[in-house]
């Protein structure tokens, strides 16, 4: 592989990683009150079907910081969407649970982050496939 090609390659994923959120950020925050940071935990909270999570294990699963990711689940905690609750073994040892309004938020929110990436992956292919053909 060309160094070019790798550079043009890395260009074209940041390009649609920017298009992509842009788009969920305005979409999630218009029809649904949530940033795109905020749907992502919630998603990852229903889709690891577990009760409780630790700050730690929410901030790997998306990619952010311990701090940032405290303060994303700060706001979630403040509009009642996840709440805290002290480790019973480690009282330093804090775990995020989703409420059932968290889960009633993802639920309404899934359809349209679903329909934005796949309306932008769907018009990306389109267009890869365009350009094989000519």
């Amino acid at each position: 592989m060309s160094e070019e090609y790798a550079v043009r390659a890395w260009r074209e994923v940041l390009a649609k990683h920017a298009t992509t959120a842009c788009a969920l950020e305005r979409e999630l925050a218009e029809r649904h009150r949530l940033g795109m940071s905020e749907f992502e935990v919630l998603e990852r909270m229903v889709e690891g079907g577990e009760r409780r999570y630790r700050v730690q294990e929410i901030a790997d699963a998306v990619h952010l910081s311990q701090s940032a990711c405290s303060r994303l689940i700060a706001r979630l905690e403040k509009a009642g969407l996840v709440s805290r609750d002290i480790c019973d073994v480690d009282r330093r040892g804090i775990f995020v649970c989703i409420t059932e309004e968290g889960r009633a938020r993802h639920t309404a929110a899934q359809p349209t982050h679903r329909a934005v990436i796949r309306e932008i992956f769907t018009a990306s292919e389109r267009r890869e496939h365009d350009l094989n053909l000519a």
